[in-house]
């Protein structure tokens, strides 16, 4: 990846911090301590004017490689 592609992501990423800071503490709460497999993992989407649509996945071993990912997706 170019660096200015990761400047447009990182600036995009400061971005979304500042207008949901709320979301970043709670992935911080959430991930200070191990995912463990059978953990539930459930997100709601409501759109203006619409029922809410939830879904929800249990954490098997092989998704934990991926959540550890993420999680450090904000670390430099």
């Amino acid at each position: 990846m170019n660096p200015s592609s990761i400047m447009k992501i990182m600036s995009a990423k400061a971005q979304f911090e500042r207008n949901h800071p709320k979301f970043f503490a709670f992935l911080k709460s959430v991930f200070s301590r191990p995912v463990e497999e059978g953990t539930v993992i459930e997100m709601t989407v409501t759109r203006p004017g619409e029922e809410p649509v939830t879904s929800n996945i249990r954490v098997q071993q092989s998704d934990l490689e991926l959540l550890e990912g993420l999680k450090n997706l904000g670390t430099p």
